[in-house]
């Protein structure tokens, strides 16, 4: 697999590579040191994009209004987040959008977080509060103890953990499923079943 980063907005044509990101051309970001630890990050950029291709076809892009690198751990934070999904011809089939991300460098594993909503182009909508994208693997799953709500056809699903295809297309609750099937315009109420 190869990725390919590129920034929007870029007014210098001066760039450092830096463990494969392309970095500089944005101001650098009045963003403190990462977490409690104090570890300021290598390079900052606003307007950052990175796409992840598998034989010159895009598999996901992501997009952000600012990241940060940190070399030694081989981490990208980003916030404000959107990340495109494509199928085998090349055609987007899902968008993730979040408050932040973290995107492992070497793997390119990603974690979301805050207000997580990913969305299909067929309308099947998911939002939960922290997801992770297993890049190896093309899956995203939700921790056990988190929240999942899918909406999709006139039903709504709830429950903990979550594993699916980023396309929505075949997924699993982990644990206390709970189905409301949302009544026609025109009917009034809804129909709820429990789970387990």
């Amino acid at each position: 697999m190869r990725m390919r980063p590129s920034f929007a907005n870029c007014s210098s044509a001066v760039a450092l590579v830096v463990l494969g990101f392309l970095a500089g051309c944005g101001r650098r970001a009045a963003l403190g040191p990462a977490g409690s630890s104090g570890e300021l990050p290598d390079t900052e950029v606003n307007d950052f994009a990175l796409t992840e291709t598998e034989q010159g076809r895009p598999e996901w892009k992501l997009y952000a209004r600012y990241a940060a690198t940190y070399s030694a751990r081989d981490l990208v934070i980003a916030r404000a987040v959107r990340v495109d999904f494509f199928d085998d011809r090349s055609q987007r089939t899902s968008t993730l959008t979040a408050r932040e991300g973290e995107i492992n460098d070497r793997t390119k594993n990603m974690t979301a977080r805050g207000n997580v909503v990913l969305e299909t182009t067929e309308g099947t909508r998911l939002s939960t509060e922290e997801l992770r994208f297993l890049n190896a693997r093309q899956k995203i799953l939700v921790p056990r103890e988190r929240l999942v709500r899918v909406e999709r056809e006139g039903s709504v699903l709830t429950g903990y953990g979550f594993e699916s295809d980023p396309d929505l297309r075949h997924y699993e609750f982990m644990s206390r499923v709970k189905v409301t099937v949302l009544a026609p315009a025109n009917e009034p109420g809804s129909r709820s079943r429990d789970g387990r």
